[in-house]
């Protein structure tokens, strides 16, 4: 079936006069395919653009390969262009239409899936995390990232002219030499990023369309790095080390595994911990030749308040960090994270 936009000589693009009934049928397209990270408003803005130019060059390069080791894509999106793009414009017109026709219709190409009740289903999400008696890695944590991530949005949530109601997608570009190129995609409540697109039937099922899913694989991997990215074996984390030189044994809580309170009342713990105030300039750890300063996904370096991470008890900010990676970033991400552990919904009730 042919799209609302698909009419002769129609161009949708920056400047074009257009009815909004059909920037918004070629928003919520662009969001079911992964190129529009939020919005299907009937306004044609920059995001909607970028969207446009993605699929573009996804249309003339994506060969459905992965840049990292978690597989490759179902299909390869530039076997649907057949000749009908031939640059990146930012501009839909009906060569593009008609790829974007071929796209949603081939069941294949899997599609991100949209909740009649975002709202609803986000309380949900996050009360089973709250409610959760992990043994895996501490619920606070967890929220306390997956505000981060996604301002615990596994849904975005529909607002005035918006009609939104798809997963929440984090969209990367960070290849300098191809800007409009998307080189990795986060999905839902926390994130979880893959490196090819789209995805596989199996993925949406497992985390992108399944809240519960989705957060169960971040206690997976946040479990990982404490276990393997905090004092080895994998590497080690040089602010843990800098705040602990005596290098005590990893410490996964300082409540035996058999108390109710067992990875159970961080936010306790991180009002107990006292605060530190960060500015530009200052090391990120004693010792570093890393500072704090503003980067490319942070525009200040500035934070007052902070849980002083080297006075908890245990080793979880430090693996919050390397859920994040290394490098700046990860600074700026644990501040964050650890600031977030203060407002998360309150610990379950301990004996």
């Amino acid at each position: 079936m042919a799209r609302a936009y698909q009419q002769p000589g129609l161009s949708i693009g920056t400047g074009h006069s257009t009815d909004p009934a059909l920037v918004r049928a070629l928003q919520a397209d662009l969001r079911a395919l992964g190129y529009l990270r939020a919005g299907i408003d009937g306004a044609f803005g920059p995001g909607t653009a970028g969207a446009v130019s993605a699929l573009q060059y996804d249309l003339l390069n994506n060969a459905g390969t992965s840049s990292q080791k978690d597989g490759n894509a179902p299909v390869a999106i530039r076997d649907y262009n057949r000749g009908r793009v031939a640059a990146v414009t930012g501009v839909m017109d009906q060569g593009l239409a008609a790829c974007l026709d071929e796209l949603m219709g081939d069941p294949n190409v899997t599609k991100l899936p949209s909740s009649p009740d975002p709202a609803g289903a986000n309380r949900a999400a996050l009360a089973a995390v709250a409610g959760s008696a992990s043994t895996v890695a501490p619920p606070a944590f967890v929220l306390a990232i997956a505000k981060q991530e996604s301002a615990w949005q596994h849904f975005h949530v529909p607002a005035g002219a918006d009609q939104d109601g798809y997963v929440t997608v984090g969209l990367d570009h960070n290849n300098p030499a191809a800007p409009y190129a998307v080189t990795s995609r986060g999905y839902g409540l926390g994130q979880y990023t893959l490196f090819h697109h789209p995805p596989t039937a199996e993925e949406v099922a497992k985390f992108i369309a399944d809240p519960e899913g989705n957060t169960s694989l971040m206690f997976t991997l946040l479990q990982s790095k404490l276990e393997n990215n905090v004092v080895g074996p994998g590497d080690r984390a040089d602010d843990r080390t800098a705040d602990h030189p005596d290098n005590p044994p990893l410490r996964v809580c300082k409540y035996a595994a058999n108390d109710p309170r067992y990875l159970a009342d961080c936010r306790t713990c991180a009002a107990q911990a006292g605060t530190v105030s960060i500015q530009p300039g200052q090391p990120v750890y004693p010792g570093a030749s890393l500072t704090w300063a503003p980067s490319q996904y942070y525009a200040s370096a500035s934070y007052a308040g902070v849980p002083n991470r080297a006075a908890f008890p245990c080793d979880w900010p430090y693996a919050v960090r390397r859920y994040n990676g290394s490098g700046i970033n990860s600074y700026h991400y644990q501040a964050r994270v650890l600031l977030n552990l203060l407002t998360v919904p309150a610990p379950v009730p301990v004996g």
